[in-house]
């Protein structure tokens, strides 16, 4: 998976921060999405790479919880986590346990549950 996103990493359009990230959605079939960041001058409007894929599996009609993992890799050294928007979407799709594989180029990874990355969630419940 580490070889696949980092050439997926070239798919990026990363022309301001130049801080390019790659995603990949696993879905419980076993089909894959491919996400990447794609920036806008107006940074407002930039998509991240985490909800690219996510999103692309929605796009190809998945539904919530048919996501069973997400890989996420940033193009330097240190192991990038995923922003707080797409924690707040990923939380949308993913069951609690579900695990995200963030990791560098070089190969280094951290794994952590959706639960260790959205604690404190807000859900469907807290619109009750």
């Amino acid at each position: 998976m580490r070889e696949r996103l980092v050439n997926l990493l070239n798919n990026s359009y990363a022309a301001y921060s130049h801080f390019r990230v790659a995603a990949i959605a696993v879905m419980k079939d076993g089909r894959e999405f491919n996400g990447v960041n794609v920036e806008n001058a107006t940074y407002g409007a930039t998509i991240c790479a985490e909800r690219s894929a996510i999103l692309s599996a929605v796009s190809a009609g998945y539904k919530r919880h048919d996501f069973d993992k997400l890989y996420v890799m940033c193009d330097n050294e240190k192991i990038g986590m995923p922003c707080f928007v797409c924690r707040a979407v990923i939380n949308e799709f993913f069951a609690p346990d579900s695990k995200v594989i963030c990791m560098n180029p070089e190969g280094e990874e951290e794994i952590h549950t959706v639960r260790e990355l959205c604690p404190y969630p807000f859900s469907d419940e807290d619109l009750k």
